[in-house]
Protein backbone atom coordinates (compact mmCIF):
# COMPACT_ATOMS: atom_id res chain seq x y z
CA UNK A 1 0.00 0.00 0.00
CA UNK A 2 1.09 3.55 -0.54
CA UNK A 3 2.24 6.06 2.01
CA UNK A 4 -0.14 8.51 3.65
CA UNK A 5 1.60 11.49 2.13
CA UNK A 6 -1.45 12.08 -0.07
CA UNK A 7 -3.97 10.25 2.10
CA UNK A 8 -7.64 10.77 1.35
CA UNK A 9 -10.30 10.78 4.04
CA UNK A 10 -12.77 8.01 3.29
CA UNK A 11 -16.45 8.01 4.01
CA UNK A 12 -19.85 7.62 2.41
CA UNK A 13 -20.79 9.24 -0.85
CA UNK A 14 -21.89 12.81 -0.40
CA UNK A 15 -24.05 15.26 -2.29
CA UNK A 16 -22.45 18.50 -3.39
CA UNK A 17 -23.98 21.19 -5.54
CA UNK A 18 -22.99 22.79 -8.81
CA UNK A 19 -24.82 26.03 -9.59
CA UNK A 20 -27.45 25.00 -7.09
CA UNK A 21 -28.05 21.54 -8.59
CA UNK A 22 -27.24 18.55 -6.32
CA UNK A 23 -24.40 16.44 -7.65
CA UNK A 24 -23.63 12.91 -6.43
CA UNK A 25 -19.94 12.57 -5.55
CA UNK A 26 -18.91 8.98 -4.82
CA UNK A 27 -16.66 8.16 -1.91
CA UNK A 28 -12.97 7.82 -2.82
CA UNK A 29 -12.24 4.28 -4.00
CA UNK A 30 -10.36 1.79 -1.87
CA UNK A 31 -9.41 -0.56 -4.71
CA UNK A 32 -8.55 -0.24 -8.39
CA UNK A 33 -7.81 -2.48 -11.35
CA UNK A 34 -5.39 -1.02 -13.88
CA UNK A 35 -5.52 -2.61 -17.32
CA UNK A 36 -2.13 -2.08 -18.95
CA UNK A 37 1.36 -2.40 -17.46
CA UNK A 38 3.14 0.24 -19.51
CA UNK A 39 4.45 3.57 -18.26
CA UNK A 40 1.01 5.23 -18.12
CA UNK A 41 -0.76 2.37 -16.38
CA UNK A 42 1.98 1.76 -13.83
CA UNK A 43 2.35 5.47 -13.04
CA UNK A 44 -1.39 5.62 -12.38
CA UNK A 45 -1.10 2.57 -10.14
CA UNK A 46 1.80 4.12 -8.21
CA UNK A 47 -0.05 7.38 -7.59
CA UNK A 48 -3.22 5.61 -6.52
CA UNK A 49 -1.11 3.67 -4.04
CA UNK A 50 0.25 6.98 -2.79
CA UNK A 51 -3.33 7.79 -1.85
CA UNK A 52 -3.92 4.49 -0.08
CA UNK A 53 -5.68 2.53 -2.83
CA UNK A 54 -5.21 -1.23 -3.20
CA UNK A 55 -4.15 -1.90 -6.78
CA UNK A 56 -4.14 -4.85 -9.17
CA UNK A 57 -2.48 -4.43 -12.59
CA UNK A 58 -3.42 -6.66 -15.53
CA UNK A 59 -1.62 -6.90 -18.86
CA UNK A 60 -2.15 -9.15 -21.85
CA UNK A 61 1.62 -9.78 -22.13
CA UNK A 62 3.51 -8.28 -19.20
CA UNK A 63 5.34 -5.23 -17.92
CA UNK A 64 6.44 -2.86 -20.73
CA UNK A 65 5.02 -5.26 -23.30
CA UNK A 66 3.60 -2.56 -25.59
CA UNK A 67 5.20 0.69 -26.71
CA UNK A 68 7.06 1.21 -23.42
CA UNK A 69 10.04 -1.09 -24.01
CA UNK A 70 11.84 -0.21 -27.23
CA UNK A 71 11.08 3.46 -27.76
CA UNK A 72 13.80 6.09 -27.79
CA UNK A 73 13.37 6.90 -24.09
CA UNK A 74 13.31 10.65 -24.65
CA UNK A 75 12.15 12.80 -21.74
CA UNK A 76 11.72 15.83 -23.93
CA UNK A 77 8.80 18.00 -22.83
CA UNK A 78 10.22 20.69 -25.10
CA UNK A 79 9.48 18.44 -28.07
CA UNK A 80 6.17 16.95 -26.90
CA UNK A 81 4.08 18.65 -29.52
CA UNK A 82 1.11 17.74 -31.77
CA UNK A 83 1.93 15.20 -34.49
CA UNK A 84 -0.47 16.74 -36.99
CA UNK A 85 1.41 19.79 -38.23
CA UNK A 86 1.04 21.83 -41.42
CA UNK A 87 4.18 20.31 -42.99
CA UNK A 88 2.22 17.09 -43.53
CA UNK A 89 0.40 18.69 -46.46
CA UNK A 90 3.66 18.73 -48.39
CA UNK A 91 5.55 15.84 -46.79
CA UNK A 92 2.61 13.43 -46.54
CA UNK A 93 1.83 12.98 -50.26
CA UNK A 94 5.53 12.47 -51.03
CA UNK A 95 5.81 9.91 -48.23
CA UNK A 96 2.86 7.93 -49.58
CA UNK A 97 4.78 7.44 -52.83
CA UNK A 98 8.01 6.44 -51.08
CA UNK A 99 7.84 2.99 -49.44
CA UNK A 100 10.94 3.82 -47.34
CA UNK A 101 9.74 7.20 -46.03
CA UNK A 102 9.50 7.78 -42.29
CA UNK A 103 5.72 8.06 -42.61
CA UNK A 104 4.24 4.78 -43.80
CA UNK A 105 0.60 4.09 -44.69
CA UNK A 106 -0.37 0.78 -46.34
CA UNK A 107 -2.11 0.97 -49.72
CA UNK A 108 -5.13 -1.18 -48.90
CA UNK A 109 -8.78 -0.68 -48.16
CA UNK A 110 -9.24 0.05 -44.48
CA UNK A 111 -12.21 2.32 -43.90
CA UNK A 112 -11.31 2.94 -40.28
CA UNK A 113 -7.74 3.93 -41.11
CA UNK A 114 -8.69 6.32 -43.91
CA UNK A 115 -11.39 7.93 -41.75
CA UNK A 116 -8.79 8.40 -39.02
CA UNK A 117 -6.27 9.93 -41.44
CA UNK A 118 -8.90 12.32 -42.79
CA UNK A 119 -9.55 13.58 -39.26
CA UNK A 120 -5.83 13.67 -38.55
CA UNK A 121 -5.17 15.88 -41.58
CA UNK A 122 -7.99 18.24 -40.62
CA UNK A 123 -5.89 19.07 -37.56
CA UNK A 124 -2.76 19.73 -39.63
CA UNK A 125 -3.32 23.49 -39.75
CA UNK A 126 -1.44 26.28 -37.97
CA UNK A 127 -4.46 27.17 -35.83
CA UNK A 128 -5.20 23.59 -34.78
CA UNK A 129 -1.52 23.00 -34.02
CA UNK A 130 -1.38 26.07 -31.77
CA UNK A 131 -4.56 25.05 -29.92
CA UNK A 132 -3.24 21.55 -29.32
CA UNK A 133 0.14 22.91 -28.23
CA UNK A 134 -1.58 25.22 -25.74
CA UNK A 135 -3.44 22.18 -24.36
CA UNK A 136 -0.27 20.07 -24.04
CA UNK A 137 1.88 22.75 -22.43
CA UNK A 138 0.50 22.49 -18.86
CA UNK A 139 1.38 18.79 -18.61
CA UNK A 140 4.63 19.23 -20.56
CA UNK A 141 5.79 21.66 -17.88
CA UNK A 142 5.16 19.08 -15.14
CA UNK A 143 6.71 16.11 -16.90
CA UNK A 144 10.22 16.13 -15.45
CA UNK A 145 9.04 16.98 -11.94
CA UNK A 146 6.79 13.90 -12.07
CA UNK A 147 9.82 11.74 -12.89
CA UNK A 148 11.79 13.30 -10.06
CA UNK A 149 8.97 12.41 -7.66
CA UNK A 150 9.05 8.74 -8.68
CA UNK A 151 12.82 8.49 -8.30
CA UNK A 152 12.84 10.31 -4.97
CA UNK A 153 10.10 8.08 -3.57
CA UNK A 154 11.58 4.67 -4.30
CA UNK A 155 11.65 3.90 -8.03
CA UNK A 156 15.20 2.62 -8.40
CA UNK A 157 16.08 3.95 -11.85
CA UNK A 158 17.71 7.06 -13.20
CA UNK A 159 16.85 9.85 -15.57
CA UNK A 160 19.82 11.25 -17.45
CA UNK A 161 20.10 15.01 -17.99
CA UNK A 162 22.01 15.46 -21.19
CA UNK A 163 22.84 17.76 -24.01
CA UNK A 164 20.82 17.00 -27.09
CA UNK A 165 22.70 17.10 -30.40
CA UNK A 166 20.55 17.93 -33.42
CA UNK A 167 22.11 17.51 -36.85
CA UNK A 168 21.19 18.72 -40.33
CA UNK A 169 22.71 18.07 -43.74
CA UNK A 170 21.56 21.39 -45.19
CA UNK A 171 21.03 24.79 -43.66
CA UNK A 172 17.58 24.89 -45.29
CA UNK A 173 16.49 22.02 -43.02
CA UNK A 174 17.07 24.05 -39.86
CA UNK A 175 14.20 26.51 -40.32
CA UNK A 176 11.26 24.08 -39.91
CA UNK A 177 12.75 22.62 -36.72
CA UNK A 178 13.39 26.04 -35.20
CA UNK A 179 9.89 27.13 -36.22
CA UNK A 180 8.39 24.20 -34.28
CA UNK A 181 10.39 25.03 -31.17
CA UNK A 182 9.37 28.67 -31.49
CA UNK A 183 5.76 27.46 -31.36
CA UNK A 184 6.49 25.44 -28.23
CA UNK A 185 8.12 28.48 -26.62
CA UNK A 186 5.19 30.69 -27.60
CA UNK A 187 2.87 28.29 -25.74
CA UNK A 188 4.84 28.82 -22.54
CA UNK A 189 7.83 26.49 -22.40
CA UNK A 190 11.50 27.34 -22.23
CA UNK A 191 13.37 25.43 -24.95
CA UNK A 192 17.07 26.41 -25.03
CA UNK A 193 18.58 25.90 -28.48
CA UNK A 194 21.97 27.05 -29.73
CA UNK A 195 24.25 26.38 -32.65
CA UNK A 196 27.48 24.52 -31.81
CA UNK A 197 30.68 24.01 -33.84
CA UNK A 198 30.37 20.23 -34.03
CA UNK A 199 28.47 17.28 -32.59
CA UNK A 200 31.36 15.00 -31.73
CA UNK A 201 33.37 12.34 -33.54
CA UNK A 202 30.41 10.14 -34.48
CA UNK A 203 28.79 12.65 -36.81
CA UNK A 204 30.07 12.50 -40.37
CA UNK A 205 31.06 15.47 -42.51
CA UNK A 206 27.66 15.20 -44.21
CA UNK A 207 26.16 16.83 -41.12
CA UNK A 208 26.95 20.46 -41.84
CA UNK A 209 24.76 22.25 -39.28
CA UNK A 210 24.83 21.15 -35.63
CA UNK A 211 22.67 22.47 -32.79
CA UNK A 212 22.31 21.67 -29.12
CA UNK A 213 19.01 21.49 -27.28
CA UNK A 214 19.07 21.96 -23.51
CA UNK A 215 16.82 21.16 -20.58
CA UNK A 216 15.86 17.64 -21.69
CA UNK A 217 16.68 14.15 -20.39
CA UNK A 218 16.54 10.50 -21.43
CA UNK A 219 16.02 7.12 -19.81
CA UNK A 220 16.49 3.47 -20.67
CA UNK A 221 12.74 2.90 -21.05
CA UNK A 222 12.40 -0.85 -20.48
CA UNK A 223 14.53 -0.89 -17.31
CA UNK A 224 12.79 2.22 -15.96
CA UNK A 225 9.32 0.74 -16.45
CA UNK A 226 10.49 -2.52 -14.85
CA UNK A 227 11.79 -0.52 -11.87
CA UNK A 228 8.44 1.27 -11.59
CA UNK A 229 6.69 -2.11 -11.65
CA UNK A 230 9.01 -3.29 -8.89
CA UNK A 231 8.10 -0.29 -6.76
CA UNK A 232 4.39 -0.90 -7.32
CA UNK A 233 4.78 -4.56 -6.30
CA UNK A 234 6.85 -3.60 -3.24
CA UNK A 235 3.94 -1.47 -2.08
CA UNK A 236 1.62 -4.48 -2.15
CA UNK A 237 0.18 -4.51 -5.67
CA UNK A 238 -0.28 -7.63 -7.74
CA UNK A 239 0.76 -7.49 -11.40
CA UNK A 240 -0.76 -10.25 -13.51
CA UNK A 241 0.80 -10.99 -16.92
CA UNK A 242 -0.80 -13.06 -19.70
CA UNK A 243 -4.13 -11.60 -18.62
CA UNK A 244 -5.99 -10.31 -21.70
CA UNK A 245 -9.05 -8.37 -20.57
CA UNK A 246 -12.08 -9.17 -22.71
CA UNK A 247 -14.70 -7.02 -21.04
CA UNK A 248 -15.40 -4.42 -18.37
CA UNK A 249 -18.54 -4.11 -16.26
CA UNK A 250 -18.98 -0.62 -14.79
CA UNK A 251 -20.31 0.26 -11.35
CA UNK A 252 -24.09 0.18 -11.35
CA UNK A 253 -25.94 3.52 -11.59
CA UNK A 254 -25.98 5.42 -8.34
CA UNK A 255 -22.58 4.09 -7.34
CA UNK A 256 -23.89 0.69 -6.25
CA UNK A 257 -21.59 -2.32 -6.28
CA UNK A 258 -18.13 -2.65 -7.79
CA UNK A 259 -16.77 -2.60 -11.31
CA UNK A 260 -15.86 -5.95 -12.84
CA UNK A 261 -13.21 -7.06 -15.32
CA UNK A 262 -13.45 -10.23 -17.37
CA UNK A 263 -10.07 -11.82 -18.09
CA UNK A 264 -9.50 -14.72 -20.45
CA UNK A 265 -8.52 -17.77 -18.43
CA UNK A 266 -9.23 -16.11 -15.07
CA UNK A 267 -12.20 -15.54 -12.80
CA UNK A 268 -13.84 -12.11 -12.94
CA UNK A 269 -12.02 -9.52 -10.85
CA UNK A 270 -13.79 -6.63 -9.14
CA UNK A 271 -12.72 -3.29 -7.70
CA UNK A 272 -14.16 0.11 -6.92
CA UNK A 273 -12.69 1.57 -10.13
CA UNK A 274 -11.11 0.34 -13.35
CA UNK A 275 -8.52 2.29 -15.36
CA UNK A 276 -8.01 1.38 -19.01
CA UNK A 277 -4.43 2.15 -20.04
CA UNK A 278 -4.06 -0.18 -22.99
CA UNK A 279 -2.39 2.13 -25.49
CA UNK A 280 -3.20 1.42 -29.13
CA UNK A 281 -5.75 -1.22 -28.04
CA UNK A 282 -7.75 1.31 -26.00
CA UNK A 283 -10.83 1.48 -28.30
CA UNK A 284 -11.57 -2.23 -27.88
CA UNK A 285 -12.50 -1.72 -24.23
CA UNK A 286 -13.27 2.00 -23.97
CA UNK A 287 -15.62 2.59 -26.90
CA UNK A 288 -18.71 1.07 -25.19
CA UNK A 289 -18.29 3.67 -22.42
CA UNK A 290 -18.61 6.75 -24.63
CA UNK A 291 -14.96 7.15 -25.72
CA UNK A 292 -15.53 7.89 -29.41
CA UNK A 293 -12.23 9.57 -30.34
CA UNK A 294 -10.43 7.32 -32.80
CA UNK A 295 -7.13 5.84 -31.67
CA UNK A 296 -4.82 4.21 -34.21
CA UNK A 297 -1.49 2.48 -33.87
CA UNK A 298 1.36 4.69 -35.08
CA UNK A 299 4.02 2.01 -35.00
CA UNK A 300 7.63 2.87 -34.25
CA UNK A 301 10.70 0.71 -34.84
CA UNK A 302 14.05 0.55 -33.11
CA UNK A 303 17.24 -1.49 -32.84
CA UNK A 304 20.60 -1.13 -31.12
CA UNK A 305 24.03 -1.05 -32.72
CA UNK A 306 27.62 -1.00 -31.44
CA UNK A 307 29.78 2.13 -31.44
CA UNK A 308 33.54 2.16 -32.00
CA UNK A 309 35.69 3.79 -29.33
CA UNK A 310 34.06 5.72 -26.52
CA UNK A 311 30.29 5.14 -26.40
CA UNK A 312 27.97 7.98 -27.34
CA UNK A 313 26.68 9.42 -24.06
CA UNK A 314 24.00 11.79 -25.37
CA UNK A 315 21.04 11.59 -27.73
CA UNK A 316 21.31 12.48 -31.41
CA UNK A 317 18.40 13.67 -33.49
CA UNK A 318 18.14 14.07 -37.25
CA UNK A 319 14.86 15.95 -37.81
CA UNK A 320 14.97 15.85 -41.61
CA UNK A 321 15.30 12.05 -41.47
CA UNK A 322 12.96 11.71 -38.45
CA UNK A 323 15.41 9.41 -36.69
CA UNK A 324 16.21 9.46 -32.96
CA UNK A 325 19.34 7.91 -31.43
CA UNK A 326 19.78 7.29 -27.70
CA UNK A 327 22.51 5.65 -25.57
CA UNK A 328 21.34 2.25 -24.40
CA UNK A 329 23.40 -0.11 -22.25
CA UNK A 330 26.69 0.66 -23.99
CA UNK A 331 25.18 0.64 -27.47
CA UNK A 332 23.19 3.14 -29.50
CA UNK A 333 19.45 2.71 -29.91
CA UNK A 334 18.27 3.94 -33.30
CA UNK A 335 14.53 4.62 -33.59
CA UNK A 336 12.16 6.00 -36.16
CA UNK A 337 9.10 5.58 -38.40
CA UNK A 338 5.44 6.39 -37.98
CA UNK A 339 3.72 3.38 -39.55
CA UNK A 340 -0.08 3.26 -39.55
CA UNK A 341 -0.77 -0.46 -39.43
CA UNK A 342 -2.63 -2.72 -37.05
CA UNK A 343 -1.06 -2.93 -33.59
CA UNK A 344 -0.68 -6.72 -33.81
CA UNK A 345 0.72 -6.96 -37.33
CA UNK A 346 4.19 -8.51 -37.57
CA UNK A 347 7.40 -6.51 -37.69
CA UNK A 348 8.37 -5.49 -41.22
CA UNK A 349 12.08 -5.81 -41.88
CA UNK A 350 11.92 -3.24 -44.64
CA UNK A 351 11.09 -0.54 -42.10
CA UNK A 352 14.14 -1.47 -40.04
CA UNK A 353 16.38 -1.34 -43.11
CA UNK A 354 14.90 2.01 -44.14
CA UNK A 355 15.75 3.59 -40.78
CA UNK A 356 19.34 2.31 -40.94
CA UNK A 357 19.80 3.45 -44.54
CA UNK A 358 18.39 6.92 -43.85
CA UNK A 359 21.22 7.74 -41.40
CA UNK A 360 23.97 5.60 -42.91
CA UNK A 361 25.80 8.61 -44.31
CA UNK A 362 25.32 10.75 -41.21
CA UNK A 363 27.06 8.58 -38.61
CA UNK A 364 30.59 7.25 -38.45
CA UNK A 365 32.07 4.62 -36.14
CA UNK A 366 28.59 3.12 -35.81
CA UNK A 367 27.93 -0.31 -37.33
CA UNK A 368 24.36 -0.01 -38.56
CA UNK A 369 24.35 -3.60 -39.81
CA UNK A 370 25.22 -5.24 -36.48
CA UNK A 371 21.70 -4.89 -35.09
CA UNK A 372 20.26 -6.28 -31.88
CA UNK A 373 17.07 -5.65 -29.89
CA UNK A 374 15.06 -5.18 -33.10
CA UNK A 375 11.60 -4.03 -32.03
CA UNK A 376 8.30 -2.63 -33.21
CA UNK A 377 5.83 -0.99 -30.84
CA UNK A 378 2.40 0.52 -31.33
CA UNK A 379 2.05 4.11 -30.17
CA UNK A 380 -1.58 5.23 -29.60
CA UNK A 381 -2.28 8.22 -31.86
CA UNK A 382 -5.37 10.45 -31.75
CA UNK A 383 -6.46 12.72 -34.63
CA UNK A 384 -6.17 15.94 -32.60
CA UNK A 385 -2.84 15.06 -30.99
CA UNK A 386 -4.25 15.12 -27.46
CA UNK A 387 -4.37 12.20 -25.02
CA UNK A 388 -7.54 10.70 -23.56
CA UNK A 389 -7.34 10.97 -19.78
CA UNK A 390 -10.22 10.99 -17.31
CA UNK A 391 -13.64 9.55 -16.60
CA UNK A 392 -15.75 7.74 -19.17
CA UNK A 393 -19.54 7.85 -19.36
CA UNK A 394 -19.70 4.72 -17.18
CA UNK A 395 -19.44 5.00 -13.40
CA UNK A 396 -16.13 3.76 -12.07
CA UNK A 397 -14.39 3.41 -15.44
CA UNK A 398 -11.52 5.71 -16.43
CA UNK A 399 -9.08 5.83 -19.33
CA UNK A 400 -5.50 6.99 -19.77
CA UNK A 401 -3.96 6.77 -23.22
CA UNK A 402 -3.67 8.24 -26.69
CA UNK A 403 -0.37 10.06 -26.02
CA UNK A 404 1.08 9.27 -29.46
CA UNK A 405 4.85 9.54 -29.33
CA UNK A 406 4.82 11.16 -25.90
CA UNK A 407 3.52 8.46 -23.56
CA UNK A 408 6.95 7.95 -22.05
CA UNK A 409 7.64 11.59 -21.21
CA UNK A 410 4.08 12.37 -20.09
CA UNK A 411 3.24 9.05 -18.41
CA UNK A 412 4.19 9.89 -14.81
CA UNK A 413 2.47 13.29 -14.91
CA UNK A 414 -0.59 11.67 -16.47
CA UNK A 415 -0.75 9.02 -13.74
CA UNK A 416 -0.47 11.65 -11.03
CA UNK A 417 -3.22 13.80 -12.49
CA UNK A 418 -5.58 10.89 -13.15
CA UNK A 419 -5.12 9.56 -9.61
CA UNK A 420 -6.11 12.99 -8.29
CA UNK A 421 -9.18 12.98 -10.55
CA UNK A 422 -10.23 9.53 -9.37
CA UNK A 423 -9.78 10.31 -5.69
CA UNK A 424 -11.27 13.80 -5.56
CA UNK A 425 -13.69 13.98 -8.49
CA UNK A 426 -11.96 17.19 -9.61
CA UNK A 427 -10.04 17.38 -12.86
CA UNK A 428 -6.52 18.87 -12.58
CA UNK A 429 -5.86 21.69 -14.99
CA UNK A 430 -3.09 19.81 -16.81
CA UNK A 431 -5.51 17.16 -18.10
CA UNK A 432 -8.62 19.28 -18.53
CA UNK A 433 -8.28 19.37 -22.32
CA UNK A 434 -7.89 15.58 -22.49
CA UNK A 435 -11.53 14.72 -21.74
CA UNK A 436 -12.11 11.21 -23.13
CA UNK A 437 -15.71 12.12 -24.02
CA UNK A 438 -14.79 15.12 -26.22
Amino acid sequence: MGSSRHSTTRGPAVAESFRGVPVHVPAPPESAIIVGAGMVGLATAWHLQERGVEVTVLDRTGVAGGSSWGNAGWLTPGMAMPLADPSLWTYGPRALLDPDAALSVPFRWDAGLWAFLARFMRHATPGAWRRAMDALTPIDRLALDAYDELVAEGVHADTHPSRWVVGFEKESQVGPFVHELDGVAAAGQEVPLRRVPDGGPHLSSAVTSVWELGGQRFIEPGPFVQALAGAVIARGAKIVADAPVTGVRPVRPGGRGRAGVTVAGHDELTADVVVLATGAWLPQLARPFGVRTRVRAGRGYSFTVPVEGAPIDHPLYFPARRVACTPYQGRLRVAGTMEFRGPDEPLRQRRVDAIANSVRGLLQGVDLDDRADVWVGSRPVTPDGLPLVGATAAPGVYVAGGHGMWGMVLGPATGRALAARIMTGRTPEEIRAFDPLR
